[in-house]
């Protein structure tokens, strides 16, 4: 299946840029340990997930259940469900909903959504074992959650999304809680107004005439701690990334993160579902960043940040900033003097949907396109200078190892659906120490699966593998397809996993599964884990291990070159 899909993905490959290029010697290789499965498909009944090494337990948020489901990975090839936690139940709030988790020295604290989710939620804080120990109201809609490494303070983000029909519409903020006391010290956008917000921060809906329309429009996404003085907050609907003071309770800084030049070699997108499979190729569009997670980590003594640039779209009620180019008035022109209705064809640019908030001129007609996402990673300064971006190597690893499933979604098989919106959808980012290398782990929430960098050098960050626990064989539904959707990524160091070596906690919102996977090689201290590491649960009818790796197919994509309208292609396959 791999060996065709290859085959396909480069035949339809049009692509002026050079994809991923794996390492003759990969460092690191990714595999299946084990995975725990509530049975549940689409409901989002394995979403953020935290580990506890004391414990040897995963915590993983069950939206559907409305608990965080407490799983025993001491054994990774067989974890188990122990207990699960009702915040809900806790708080005396029927119909709450948790959002995420985090752990930090016995303590676990819970964003909790009020049940009205315009309303002030929760962080309710218990034991490992469960015990309730306490609880601080917070803004509408904490959507994630991280302890500082001192564990000392528990970071919220603090959505504020409005309700479906728009009517009602709470201010975003950020909350900084004392994991002792319970106190609350509200960080938010106060000291901003449209004319005074940095420049490229996106600021927008139906109604931006209240004294308190920044505070509104502004929607925190996800937070990473780090150190013990300083948050940082993925502002994502805003394209912008929150600089939090945690001493101070406050807001230090908005980051705006500009956007992709989509035009640029090695920066190209699939933006059609209807051009007959993977055509990646440069296009005259401007991609917006608008990551989702968010993780920092330390390299020469600064700090960067490690973004996964999903993509979203501000729909409620009657309001849309949605369209497709087909649908809009191009300016004549503009774009290069490109013929507009060629460009406007479905198989070009007329199904790529884009925002209406920017682009457009006086005269109404749009002389440039904005889309959504960056369907990449990047890395970026603490200032918020982009150090480095992967380009297109997502989506040109994807048609080339997936290509007869490219850009597929999480709940169906069908090639190139994802094409027109946001492709792969990388969500979910998490960095970890391996040896003396630093890496970053980034899932992609619709193809499935996880791509792996060398980020140590954060200028020059390598790719080193492509993994995947999802079988397109299977129509997706409960119990089939594999790992569908992936959520979270947890990084689990040597000294805190059970195998001794490095593990991944992976939540899959959309099979409903959560799955431990061993990083071993050779640039892993210590060895290989216990048990085969290439090996995949018995019976599990999951896809062999793909990208480079121990006895899982090897594909290295050395070179992909435009010639005229085609691709000449070097590759390379290896069995280890």
């Amino acid at each position: 299946m791999l060996v065709s899909a290859l085959a396909v993905g480069l035949a339809a490959l049009a692509v002026p840029a050079v994809p991923a290029v794996a390492q003759d010697d990969p460092a690191l290789d990714l595999s299946v340990l084990g995975t725990y499965a509530t049975g549940v498909f689409a409901e989002g009944a394995a979403e953020i997930v935290a580990y506890d090494a004391a414990t040897e337990r995963v915590f993983a948020v069950n939206a559907e259940a409305g608990v965080i489901d407490v799983i025993d990975v001491s054994d990774p090839a067989a974890p188990v469900k122990r207990a699960s936690i009702d915040a809900a139940a806790a708080l005396g709030q029927d119909g709450a909903t948790v959002n995420s988790v985090a752990v930090s020295g016995g303590k676990v604290a819970a964003a909790v959504e009020a049940p009205e989710k315009t309303d002030p939620g929760w962080v309710a804080f218990f034991d490992t074992d469960g015990a309730f120990t306490g609880s601080a109201r917070v803004g509408a809609q904490p959507d994630s959650v991280a302890f500082t490494p001192d564990g000392s303070k528990a970071v919220t983000a603090d959505e504020g999304e409005p309700n479906d029909d728009y009517t009602v519409d709470p201010a975003g903020t950020v909350s900084v809680v004392d994991a002792a006391t319970f106190a609350v010290a509200t960080a938010d956008f106060t000291a901003w107004t449209a004319d005074t917000l940095p420049e490229g921060v996106r600021v927008f809906g139906p109604d931006l005439s209240a004294a308190d329309a920044v505070q509104r429009s502004i929607e925190p996404e996800y937070v990473t701690v780090a150190d013990d003085a300083t948050a940082y907050v993925t502002l994502q609907e805003n394209n912008a990334i929150a600089v939090v003071d945690l001493d101070a309770g406050a807001i230090s800084e908005i980051l705006p993160l500009g956007t992709k030049d989509h035009s640029a070699g090695g920066a190209g997108l699939d933006a059609s579902d209807e051009d007959g499979g993977p055509r990646i190729e440069a296009w005259p569009v401007r991609g917006m960043y608008l990551p989702d997670g968010v993780d920092a980590y330390a390299s020469g003594g600064e700090t960067y940040l490690v973004t996964a640039n999903e993509g979203d779209v501000r729909e409620w009620g009657d309001y849309s900033e949605e369209a497709r180019v087909e649908d809009l008035e191009l300016c004549e022109g503009a774009f290069g003097g490109a013929d507009l209705a060629a460009l406007q064809a479905p198989e070009a640019l007329g199904r790529l949907k884009v925002t209406t908030t920017l682009g457009a001129t006086e005269a109404g007609c749009h002389d440039a396109l904005y889309s959504f996402g960056g369907r990449s990673f990047s890395i970026w300064s603490a200032d918020g200078e982009l150090v480095f971006d992967s380009g297109d190597a997502f989506e040109a690893t994807l048609a080339a190892v997936e290509g007869e499933h490219f850009n597929a979604d999480n709940e169906a098989n069908d090639a190139d659906d994802r094409s027109d919106d946001k492709g792969p959808e990388p969500e979910a980012v998490a960095v970890g120490q391996v040896g003396d290398r630093m890496y970053a782990f980034i899932g992609l929430e619709r193809q499935g699966g996880i791509m792996v960098y060398d980020v140590t050098d954060p200028a020059d960050a390598v790719f080193v593998d492509y993994v995947s626990n999802r079988d397109f064989a299977a129509e997706p539904a409960a119990g089939a397809g594999g790992d569908l959707g992936p959520e979270s990524i947890a990084f689990i160091a040597a000294a805190d996993s059970p195998t001794g070596s490095p593990m991944l906690a992976v939540g899959n919102e959309v099979s409903g599964t959560t799955t431990l996977w061993g990083v071993t090689g050779d640039g892993v201290p210590g060895g290989e884990p216990g048990g085969d590491p290439s090996a995949t649960p018995s019976g599990s009818g999951v896809l062999p291990k793909t990208g480079t790796g121990a006895t899982g197919l090897l594909v290295g994509l050395a070179a992909l070159l435009a010639v005229g309208g085609g691709v000449l292609a070097a590759m390379r396959r290896r069995a280890a």
